[in-house]
């Protein structure tokens, strides 16, 4: 971080007391969630150590008591923030009251009061949803401009300008770097997932930078795990064309499990665990220790299953109980028919949301897979019947290889059959 940006100052002078009041530059602007992410941070010794940490992307371990409101902000208790700087008018307290509470703050008489700051009242009610347009402003620098940038990037993709918004990315980026690399690696970020999006194959060291940039800032684990993740299933996804890219993924999906919890972020928590697993699924086992892998992969798919719900999230319900189905088939264990139960009726609950006019296919993998697995009980006629439905949905859509994998399973099931009755007649 540059020290002389760290000693910089911006002075207003408030009309209404005529006392001159220093805003300590740089300020954390857009490091941490609404609404601490844009509450200014005052002059003073002990604050400008607060200050300093939050510019690193870390909270710090205690906050002074003229601090007080920001660390209640910090903790999502809102309305105790807003109680705290009730009777204080100087210009900070004042602008900080509003982006607590915009209703009971004029935004004109907080635009008069914050010199270079003035145009944050915009950003903030921009970010709020209380325009619909961000502001522009030539004539700020450094945090400041980076804030007015995302703004403007957000209203982009809003409008549908995915290279405008990250354009204004690299440009917030740029301003942020001098000052504080935690908030460059998040505008970074942002950009490299809208690069991702949008096919740019720069999202992968745009990534890669952001999470360097924020090494360390211990405070902002949701934000980097989500970088971590963004960055795996990109190459997940590369690695169906590209399977050697498998070992670069698993990395990055352990290292956003070890940065957030289930309570932090929970959907992504669970599409950590999800992706880790799927990668581990389609690994090649090369070796008898790679077994280990598909108990590891059952363990986050149940996992995930605690977040992903059939009725609040039915699309990654079913994927991760297909998954969890065919983990349980295929994993060595002395339970092996107990797994093969399960499997079969977790198929049979997934066949529930594959429907046969609006996924075909869908319903027609499951089928096979529950087929084959209903074979493998000795439960043939069942068997027999969810073979025979995927057959006729795999020859429909032209799926010939499909169609000779069922036939053959079917072939097994007949030749089982006339085994058994050879046993049965010759008698012992």
């Amino acid at each position: 971080m540059d020290d002389a940006m760290l000693t910089s100052t911006s002075v207003v002078d408030q009309d209404l007391s005529h006392v001159s009041v220093v805003i300590p530059r740089p300020q954390p602007l857009g490091l941490f969630p609404l609404p601490l992410g844009f509450m200014l941070i005052p002059a003073g010794k002990e604050a400008d150590g607060v200050r300093e940490a939050l510019l690193s992307g870390r909270l710090p371990a205690s906050w002074p008591q003229n601090l007080r409101a920001h660390e209640l902000a910090a903790a999502g208790e809102r309305g105790a923030a807003i109680a705290e700087l009730q009777g204080h008018h100087d210009p900070v307290s004042r602008y900080n009251q509003f982006v607590l509470d915009p209703d009971n703050v004029d935004p004109e008489e907080l635009r008069r009061g914050l010199g270079d700051f003035a145009v944050l009242v915009d950003v903030v009610l921009f970010a709020l949803g209380r325009i619909d347009t961000p502001p522009h402003s030539d004539s700020v620098d450094g945090e400041i401009a980076a804030a007015v940038l995302s703004a403007g990037a957000s209203h982009a993709m809003i409008g549908g300008d995915h290279q405008a918004a990250v354009e204004m990315l690299d440009l917030a980026a740029a301003a942020a770097a001098p000052i504080s690399a935690s908030l460059a690696g998040t505008l970074r970020g942002a950009a490299g997932a809208i690069c991702r999006d949008i096919g740019d194959e720069s999202y992968g060291s745009r990534l890669q930078k952001a999470l360097s940039d924020l090494d360390g800032a211990d405070g902002l684990r949701v934000p980097r795990a989500e970088i971590h993740l963004c960055l795996a299933s990109a190459l997940h996804e590369e690695a169906q064309r590209r399977p050697e890219l498998l070992t670069t993924v698993i990395p990055h999906y352990h290292s956003a499990l070890q940065l957030v919890r289930r309570a932090d972020a929970p959907m992504l928590w669970a599409a950590a665990h999800a992706g880790l697993a799927a990668a581990y699924l389609t690994m090649p086992m090369v070796e008898a220790s790679s077994q280990l892998r598909l108990g590891v992969a059952a363990q986050s798919l149940r996992s995930a299953l605690t977040v992903y719900t059939r009725d609040e999230h039915p699309q990654e319900w079913a994927s991760v109980q297909l998954n969890l189905a065919n983990s349980l088939v295929y994993t060595p264990s002395r339970h092996q028919r107990e797994n093969l139960v399960e499997a079969a009726e977790i198929y049979e609950a997934v066949l529930q949301t594959r429907d046969r006019t609006t996924d075909p296919l869908g319903r027609a993998r499951v089928l096979a897979n529950q087929g084959n697995v209903l074979a493998h009980l000795g439960v043939f006629d069942d068997a027999k019947a969810k073979l025979y439905e995927a057959r006729f949905l795999f020859e429909e859509l032209g799926d010939d290889d499909s169609v000779r994998a069922v036939r053959g399973v079917l072939d097994e099931i007949a030749r089982q059959r006339v085994l058994s009755v050879t046993d049965e007649t010759e008698g012992p």
